[in-house]
């Protein structure tokens, strides 16, 4: 089993943090672990506590806050949504919808994670 975790770049609205972060195709969603929203952003609660599956069967874990950062990923600027999930074991979390929405590609055998410069650019069509 290959696992990719690098050092990204992350802003928000009170400052910027590099965090190592797993891309992780197998989580759905991506995540932050509470103590390094606290000099990004401001999380917001969610309206209805959702509950998140573990690995560990039947075991799971609430969540009630989400917040939403910018990212850059080989100098290429990206944005998302990440939950904010108390005693998550990694800093932070990149999930198959993220690595989806921004066409992210990951190859475990260069150890890189691949990302078209076109992504991070808006359009107005």
């Amino acid at each position: 089993m290959s696992i990719i975790k690098h050092p990204l770049l992350y802003v928000g609205s009170k400052g910027e943090k590099t965090l190592y972060t797993l891309f992780d195709s197998g989580a759905n969603l991506s995540c932050i672990h509470p103590d390094y929203i606290k000099d990004l952003e401001t999380p917001v609660h969610l309206g209805r506590i959702r509950k998140l599956a573990t690995a560990s069967e039947g075991h799971f874990i609430e969540i009630t806050e989400r917040v939403t950062l910018e990212f850059y990923i080989n100098d290429v600027l990206l944005s998302d949504e990440f939950l904010v999930v108390p005693g998550l074991s990694e800093e932070c979390i990149i999930g198959a919808a993220t690595l989806q929405k921004w066409r992210i590609k990951l190859d475990f055998e260069h150890d890189q994670v691949i990302v078209d410069p076109k992504a991070g650019k808006l359009q107005l069509i």
